[in-house]
């Protein structure tokens, strides 16, 4: 076991979410940005001055990345992908729309250190209201987005798709199905992006279902676990390095951040949370030891200044 030293958990933003999700910290603007996915919402929490901003969006928001242009992220929406800047909101037009879109919705998204985006999809389960309806069946889909706008599909048959992440030699690549239970290793070719060779890495772990992951410096996973109160550190050959107790049921996102990207931020949900978890749906902050990786932005622009 690794000698890691993690801080308990700090509610920093109470923002009650439905379903908090898709943490990326934006180096540059010195903060945190997330989504409420049901209440089709984006907010940002400044560490410096402990202050959240929200805005508001027309559909769901599931997913948020970093673009080589520091003042635009990369939205990702149910219906598909549009390009934001915070400080005007200014928004494009979609970049990619989801094909069988409102039936199905895009989920989980990160990009490559080619600045190819990742998207994994799956049976929509928010009503036009931002209610929610029922998940299930295997619609879902993983999809890479290259800088060029041309599409790939990599994996077909997914419940809900959840965890996209790689190593930090780059040399591997996550992905999961909250439904199955499982989160899969792949051997990545960083020259290309092509993934190959699919093995399960983290399968039937009896505390809840895989939700998002990050991936350490040291090329630990850290697995949310929804329904399971917890997040699970896993070691680069599979074996629990430790388990970190969280105050609510439903953990649903993480990601280093912080001036020396040493502190998790962490999303959850209030949906099937017991009315006990007064902080479901609220950011938590965590101290630790161990750095994170910095965020791979989308070549939205076709450049990585």
């Amino acid at each position: 076991m690794s000698s890691v030293d993690i801080g308990k958990p700090l509610c920093v933003a109470p923002t009650g979410d439905v379903c908090g999700e898709g943490a990326v910290w934006h180096e540059a603007h010195q903060a945190v940005y997330w989504n409420d996915i049901n209440r089709f919402l984006i907010h940002r929490f400044t560490p410096l001055d402990r202050c959240v901003r929200t805005w508001f969006f027309d559909e769901p928001v599931t997913a948020l990345t970093l673009t080589d242009r520091r003042e635009t992220l990369a939205v990702v929406l149910g219906s598909g992908v549009i390009l934001w800047e915070p400080e005007t909101d200014v928004r494009s037009k979609p970049v990619f729309g989801l094909e069988y879109w409102p039936r199905v919705r895009l989920n989980d998204a990160r990009a490559d250190s080619r600045g190819s985006l990742w998207l994994g999809s799956m049976r929509n389960n928010v009503n036009p209201d931002g209610s929610c309806g029922e998940a299930g069946g295997q619609e879902g889909k993983l999809f890479r987005l290259d800088a060029d706008g041309n599409l790939t599909r990599w994996r077909e048959n997914v419940g809900i798709a959840n965890t996209v992440a790689w190593s930090p030699d780059r040399r591997h690549f996550y992905f999961g199905d909250t439904l199955a239970n499982v989160i899969w290793r792949y051997d990545c070719d960083a020259a290309t992006g092509a993934i190959a060779n699919e093995r399960p890495f983290l399968q039937g772990f009896e505390r809840g279902l895989p939700d998002g992951s990050t991936v350490d410096a040291d090329g630990y996973l850290w697995n949310c676990r929804f329904f399971g109160g917890c997040i699970v550190r896993v070691a680069p050959d599979g074996e629990i390095d430790r388990v970190i107790e969280m105050p609510v049921k439903n953990i649903t996102t993480c990601t280093f951040g912080g001036a020396d990207l040493k502190t998790l931020y962490v999303t959850t949900a209030r949906a099937e949370a017991p009315v006990s978890d007064r902080l479901a749906g609220s950011l938590f902050a965590l101290a630790t030891n161990v750095a994170g990786q910095k965020e791979n932005p989308y070549r939205a622009f076709g450049s990585m200044s």
